[in-house]
């Protein structure tokens, strides 16, 4: 789509945009909902069937993006790219009008430089071993910043060489959104005299070919006064590291990959845990998919335990649109009180079963 006409506030791009016939702008998205009903939604034991609001078989989103050809193999781009919950028809990303990605750069045979909020290492890391995605059951229940891993007041670099992809984010401000939750915990950052507060360094290497691949991906970021998740000092820090590959065997593809996350919060409250997951994507027929993983979260030191199976069908109705279901079951051990579906809610020590009819249209 050559130019976007009639958008209030974009007349420095479409002057950009008239005077180069090789400029080129994009509408997408992917609208997604459904029904999903979970067993034990709080300490009484009750069952609930409700319309998710983060995310079906993926987050519903709106973007733009645009490149521009300068010559020699060198490219401008920018991308803004919304979510919204179809149920109600808010902004997502802690009510950000672009909470999903909000960046301009600069593209050629040395990568892709770019500058604002983005998705960082982490982000990237899992997804070509998690086969689920970001799914309303999948290991984004077991840890919710998977899904969530942008950075705001970001520098980014990612490059690919003869099948090696080297990648970073560094982040002056990695958190500038009080609203709350996995994707606003409160870090703006940016303080004078302190070099620490809220920064985010993240790292991506990894080597894919046709038949398999593997990544390992660091994360680490700093808190600051006001900051979520009891990170209220720059001296507080919240570590990830991630080992994930996938393999190709004839139609079938198999992932898997171990996060380590090491916490070192207020009041000397410290944690470690590890993560595990396994899953395979079946394509029964051209239209059907058949999806399952298994995974485990171990809060190190306790008997908090939390293990998740689920399997999800999609039917692909066309290149756009498709109808899936999901199925879950998630074991908590200890205290753990882990919700088997994305924003959900369980009572502590309960297990957990779910399922989702849903459908997907991209655009």
């Amino acid at each position: 789509m050559v130019g976007i006409i009639g958008l209030s506030g974009m007349g420095a791009m479409l002057a950009a945009g008239s005077a180069s016939a090789q400029s080129l702008v994009t509408i997408y998205g992917i609208v997604d909902t459904g029904v999903v009903y979970t067993t034990n939604a709080n300490a009484a034991g009750n069952s609930v069937f409700k319309m998710p609001t983060l995310t079906g078989e993926f987050p519903s989103r709106i973007g733009f993006k645009g490149t521009e050809d300068l010559g020699g193999g060198l490219q401008a781009l920018f991308v803004l790219e919304g979510g919204f919950g179809v149920d109600t028809g808010t902004m997502g990303q802690g009510n950000r009008l672009f909470g999903r990605q909000s960046f301009v750069g600069l593209k050629g045979e040395w990568g892709q430089l770019m500058l604002g909020r983005q998705a960082n290492m982490t982000y990237f890391s899992t997804l070509k071993s998690d086969v689920l995605g970001p799914n309303i059951f999948s290991i984004s229940s077991l840890d919710s910043y998977l899904p969530n891993a942008r950075s705001d007041n970001a520098i980014g670099y990612m490059g690919t060489f003869s099948g090696v992809t080297i990648g970073a984010t560094y982040s002056f401000g990695r958190d500038t959104s009080t609203a709350g939750g996995p994707a606003a915990t409160g870090c703006a950052g940016e303080v004078a005299g302190n070099a620490k507060a809220c920064r985010q360094v993240t790292g991506l290497l990894g080597y894919d070919n046709n038949a398999y691949g593997a990544s390992v991906s660091y994360d680490i970021m700093y808190g600051n006064t006001g900051a979520a998740g009891g990170l209220s000092s720059s001296d507080n820090t919240d570590q990830r590291i991630i080992l994930s590959g996938y393999a190709n065997v004839g139609s079938v593809k198999i992932g898997l990959g171990v996060l380590d996350r090491k916490t070192r919060a207020a009041a000397g409250v410290n944690t470690n845990s590890d993560l595990y997951y396994l899953g395979a994507t079946w394509p029964i027929s051209a239209a059907l998919v058949l999806d399952g993983q298994v995974s485990r979260l171990n809060i190190k030191g306790s008997g908090n335990k939390s293990t998740l199976s689920v399997a999800r069908l999609t039917y692909n109705l066309s290149k756009r649109t498709a109808l899936y279901s999901s199925l879950g079951y998630i074991k908590n051990g200890g205290q753990a009180a882990i919700a088997i579906d994305a924003g959900g809610t369980v009572g502590t020590g309960k297990n957990q079963a779910g399922v989702m009819m849903g459908i997907k249209h991209m655009f």
